[in-house]
């Protein structure tokens, strides 16, 4: 005679998926003569458990799509550039659009906008060599695939105060100051984007409220 037994736990794997455990009890009668086999007469009850482990695919729901490849403003990104022999840090620490402090004369048209807006930024040499700094590896990056880099100017009436274009940094040295950027007035970038040379660019989220 067999009995199926549908109690089946559902118990989660590592994967996220679900695995369903059905045990089956088997009751095998074997009579047994007695005149035969020389027994009681009575029947022997042996009972078989069969256990079947059935795995669910996983959900696709438990997929995490996080990007974390762009930062936050305000966090801090650590630089080693073994080649070069220095440790550094980078920071941008707030965007500013339009830039509300004493205005500078306003940008020319082939710049690419029509009013200036800031980036507070800062790096560190941490450890190692020497190693100078300037504005070029700044950009702002748009969210249809537009750049808009820094002018080269410097000095006069531009925002301070301004993040140098030409400064040797030691080790245990920093230097920090304003960016600017030509930008237009009715569009906002989505990333502030810093690369020096040929290296990884490292980027910051900006705020649609900027």
């Amino acid at each position: 005679m067999l009995h199926d037994t549908h109690d089946a736990p559902l118990d989660r794997n590592d994967q996220g998926g679900t695995t369903r455990t059905i045990t089956i009890a088997a009751v095998l009668l074997i009579s047994a003569s007695a005149t035969a086999c020389g027994g009681s007469g009575e029947p022997k009850t042996i009972r078989v458990t069969v256990t079947q482990t059935v795995t669910a695919s996983p959900s696709t729901d438990s997929a995490s799509t996080t990007d974390t490849s762009v930062l936050k403003m305000g966090a801090t990104k650590t630089i080693v550039d073994a080649e070069s022999d220095v440790d550094a840090t980078v920071q941008a620490l707030a965007y500013q659009q339009p830039y509300k402090g004493p205005q500078p004369a306003k940008p020319e048209a082939f710049q690419g906008g029509d009013i200036w807006a800031t980036a507070d930024v800062k790096v560190c040499n941490i450890e190692g060599a020497s190693s100078s700094v300037d504005q070029f590896p700044w950009s702002l990056a748009y969210e249809d695939g537009t750049t808009i880099k820094v002018t080269g100017s410097s000095g006069g009436d531009m925002p301070k105060p301004e993040y140098p274009m030409d400064k040797t940094l030691t080790s245990g040295r920093c230097a920090r100051g304003l960016v600017a950027f030509p930008v237009p007035s009715g569009k906002q970038p989505e990333r502030l984007v810093y690369q020096p040379g040929s290296g990884e660019p490292t980027e910051w989220t900006i705020s649609t409220t900027g």
